[in-house]
């Protein structure tokens, strides 16, 4: 109990009575799941700014449940799979259950996100599965020649540069390509099939070809439990409860109060210039593998 709770437990009527309810933790999960955190006030979902959102909804005194409200088209597999496995660490320690809410979109490394919890909703309209694995690029080798400039790349490694977008493509490093995006597809399926069992329906070529299905296609399929927002789910399930939200650690921009203007600039991937290099460097850098 902290100490506003304590306090409030000193207190006569609904004050008081109030610090003694049940508790439902809430972290939101919004953005783009990578390991480099931005400065700027894009949300991104990566281990270092979850783990104290999540260590926060888990210790409370009085929790019956954590509800995860997902909101990201997916991003790096590791930062996936390392925040996935830490809520379940964490609702195996306290005995609890977790709740995930689908929000706008759950694909991708959004829906590993909402696997790690025991039920899952969505909203009729919210984007869920995406059960694939994506690489981009560009190839750049006529643009130099075009211009004369010549590419130098020194390697001690013969496959230290595989598939350098100033050099043209080779065959044996895209059957490379596809062998590491199989394997990763492999991991993200059976994650699906470990956490959603025989609840899912449907041909598994479809349920696991990538696509994206709308929450009420989603629940026919399986992907989901059921339809309904947060509030109410939660509300109907336990309504003398708490509903506690546990933040996530903010971009630094966000935190010194700029937040404002930098995401005017950085509204979406083709709004703005750092939407238009953030959307480059999550291809080029973040991650060469997205979910």
């Amino acid at each position: 109990m902290n100490v506003a709770e304590r306090l409030a437990s000193r207190l006569p009527g609904r004050l008081g009575e109030r610090a003694e309810r049940p508790v439902v933790a809430v972290v939101r999960l919004h953005g783009v799941i990578t390991p480099t955190p931005t400065p700027v006030a894009r949300a991104t979902i990566n281990t270092h700014a979850v783990e104290t959102a999540l260590t926060r909804a888990f210790g409370h005194d009085r929790l019956v449940a954590v509800a995860l409200e997902v909101n990201s088209p997916g991003g790096a597999p590791t930062q996936s799979a390392l925040i996935a496995d830490r809520v379940r660490g964490l609702a195996a320690k306290k005995n609890v259950p977790v709740l995930a809410f689908c929000e706008d979109v759950a694909a991708s490394g959004g829906y590993w996100l909402a696997c790690a919890a025991d039920e899952i909703y969505a909203h009729p309209t919210s984007l869920v599965g995406s059960i694939g694995v994506v690489s981009a690029g560009f190839g750049l080798a006529g643009l130099l020649e075009r211009f004369g400039v010549e590419r130098r790349v020194h390697t001690a490694g013969e496959h230290k540069a595989r598939l350098d977008p100033f050099q043209p493509e080779k065959p044996e490093d895209v059957a490379w390509l596809k062998a590491m995006q199989a394997d990763l597809h492999a991991q993200f399926v059976e994650w699906v099939r470990e956490r959603r069992g025989g609840r899912l329906r449907g041909e598994e070529a479809d349920l696991f070809s990538g696509e994206v299905w709308t929450g009420a296609k989603a629940l026919d399929l399986g992907l989901v439990d059921g339809l309904g927002t947060m509030r109410g789910v939660v509300g109907e399930r336990w309504p003398d409860a708490t509903v506690a939200v546990a933040e996530p650690r903010r971009p630094l921009l966000a935190r010194l109060g700029l937040g404002g203007a930098a995401a005017r600039f950085g509204a979406g991937p083709a709004e703005g210039v750092l939407g238009a290099i953030e959307a480059l460097e999550h291809r080029a850098v973040w991650s060469r593998f997205g979910l």
